[in-house]
């Protein structure tokens, strides 16, 4: 990775980081989407394609919702309160749970109709074909002879 996109890529982390406390500030309104669990993501982007990877443990496949709106990824679900074996009771439980609602913007064009979602022992891969950025590009004029 060359050196000068480390500045970018913090900036980016940190916008994301932000996009996420508002989300999360919005759904406190919306008592259907709240609880204590919200996937963690990395992005990662090749010449080819953006990729997603959310840790979701425990939510089933059932319980999960994509869509993709005005260039964000909104991941729905829902991950069900553990549950204790027999008359025991918890000392501490850390593992968050709960419906929840994590919008990730995109940042990038892609085709969101060839996107393709994957969830293998929680983790959910979400991959999208890169488009061409045809605005704000330079585009060269070739100039003829009269």
């Amino acid at each position: 990775m060359p050196a000068d996109l480390g500045p970018l890529m913090e900036v980016a982390r940190i916008q994301s980081e932000i996009n996420r406390l508002f989300d999360n500030l919005l759904d406190l309104g919306r008592s259907e989407e709240v609880g204590t669990f919200s996937p963690n993501v990395d992005i990662s982007e090749t010449e080819s394609e953006l990729l997603l990877k959310l840790e979701v443990p425990g939510v089933r496949l059932s319980d999960l919702s994509l869509a993709v709106q005005g260039g964000s990824l909104i991941v729905r679900g829902e991950k069900e309160r553990p549950q204790v074996e027999g008359r025991a009771e918890f000392h501490l439980a850390e593992r968050g749970f709960g419906r929840f609602r994590r919008v990730v913007t995109l940042g990038v064009p892609v085709n969101t109709r060839h996107a393709r979602a994957v969830l293998n022992n929680g983790l959910l891969r979400i991959s999208f074909p890169k488009v061409p950025n045809r605005r704000g590009e330079e585009v060269p004029i070739e100039v003829h002879p009269a």
